[in-house]
């Protein structure tokens, strides 16, 4: 049987409820503890969490669960997700928990786990802690919850490292920032304030409820405002747990994940860094990436959608640059996860020392029109068994004679058929969308 608790990006649903009730959480506290008994003597866990009201008790019920097993825990407090990650990896920490449901809004809450690696667990280990705990829940749980206080400590050694890494003073940048009520909050605008940028923050002042909340990388119009109205260099928004980061120029062009992976894949390559001449991105980057960086004779390599897959394809293949659409992008050298604060730095690094402007850095990038068509069907079959679909998307393929793609694929989470096609003509676009969305109703819509 396959994993029914942890998703591509850990467990995750709403606060309170199955999976995340005290005694789910409780019981996985204690089967994590489990298997850290195994790799230490005396194993302590690092625990972190985002701003939602959720997550402190979640953080107690897991850290009374370890303690049911003899494991220490120390509390981060509020800190991001690539704060964790970094933070398991350079301590003796034998795993690490984060506490964050990412970009949902304050209701949901979300368990994501790091080995000492500071990569996530892999599929088995998770099955197995998944078994533990659905073992335990059947006999029974007496949810215990342990307070933790937070080491202060800990999240400044987060930024210290990532300023470490900083080559340039931002002396003299101007920085608009969203901190979406997130974990960032306090750790963004003090880190780059000693870069030495200027700085104004917006939504960054938690409550326990407004995480997200019309806010942050999902939502940056109000970035694009100040932005806009302040002249700035630049501004950037940040999810609820900052593995994201999406950007806005003086000009209020909105920046996302292509444009990052284009402008640091230049910089990467001027400076000798970028292996292979080589970028990894999902399926759902835009043809314009693929497009701009065949330009520059850097090859892109397409993984299925999910940050994990994208990171899984970089160790594969010894990439040092990967990404997402919508605001993930990992640096390899420097990072095991996506990183919003780091993604931050490096872009308004490239911006201080190339004297060029953001709208400028991005400028080459044309995004062609896209049409994403999702399709209600009553089951999920491989497209050779639909030979009326494959027709119609070889005659489109044919008709887009290799200015445009076709991407058809079945959700993971829901009985849907999406069809994502693009290319420069609109028309066309339209046109192919229809016909394939058509194709798959006429076989197994409902």
């Amino acid at each position: 049987m396959g994993k029914q608790l942890f998703g591509t990006d850990g467990i995750r649903g709403v606060a309170g409820q199955p999976p995340l009730d005290p005694a789910t959480v409780h019981a996985f506290g204690i089967s994590l503890g489990a298997v850290a008994k195994k790799l230490s003597p005396e194993p302590v866990v690092l625990i972190g969490a985002d701003t939602r009201e959720s997550s402190s008790w979640i953080a107690a019920q897991v850290a009374g669960g370890l303690a049911r097993e003899g494991v220490g825990a120390r509390f981060a407090g509020v800190i991001t997700t690539p704060g964790v990650a970094f933070l398991t990896r350079s301590d003796s920490f034998v795993a690490g928990v984060m506490i964050s449901a990412s970009h949902n809004p304050y209701q949901d809450n979300g368990i994501k786990v790091f080995g000492h690696s500071g990569y996530k667990l892999p599929d088995d280990e998770e099955h197995a802690i998944e078994e533990r705990i659905f073992r335990l829940l059947e006999t029974g749980v007496n949810a215990e919850p342990r307070e933790l206080a937070a080491d202060a400590g800990l999240d400044q050694r987060y930024q210290d490292d990532l300023l470490e890494g900083l080559t340039t003073s931002f002396s003299g940048l101007n920085i608009v920032m969203d901190c979406g009520n997130g974990a960032a909050s306090h750790l963004a605008p003090d880190l780059f304030r000693r870069a030495g940028a200027q700085v104004r923050v917006i939504h960054c002042s938690p409550n326990g409820r407004n995480i997200n909340l019309y806010c942050g990388a999902l939502h940056v119009d109000g970035l694009r405002r100040v932005t806009v109205e302040r002249g700035a260099d630049l501004g950037v928004a940040f999810d609820g747990d900052a593995d994201r980061a999406i950007f806005v120029s003086r000009g209020g062009k909105i920046v996302d994940g292509d444009h990052v992976l284009l402008i640091a894949a230049r910089a990467l390559r001027q400076a000798g860094q970028l292996p292979g001449d080589t970028v990894v991105a999902t399926v759902m980057s835009n043809l314009g990436l693929e497009k701009a960086l065949e330009r520059e004779g850097i090859r892109l390599v397409r993984t299925p959608v999910g940050d994990k897959y994208v990171l899984e394809e970089m160790l594969r293949i010894g990439a040092a640059l990967g990404g997402e659409q919508s605001g993930h992008v990992i640096f390899g050298a420097r990072s095991t996860t996506g990183d919003g604060m780091l993604t931050a730095l490096r872009l308004a690094e490239i911006v201080k020392r190339s004297g060029l402007t953001l709208d400028e850095l991005a400028a080459d990038l044309t995004v062609y029109p896209q049409r994403l068509v999702n399709v209600r069907v009553r089951e999920t079959k491989s497209l050779d068994q639909l030979p009326s679909v494959m027709a119609e998307i070889q005659a489109c393929e044919a008709a887009l004679a290799g200015a445009g793609r076709i991407l058809v694929r079945f959700s993971g989470t829901e009985t849907l058929a999406r069809v994502m096609v693009e290319a420069s003509d609109l028309e066309q676009v339209e046109e192919c969308a229809r016909r394939v969305a058509e194709a798959i109703r006429r076989e197994i819509g409902r």
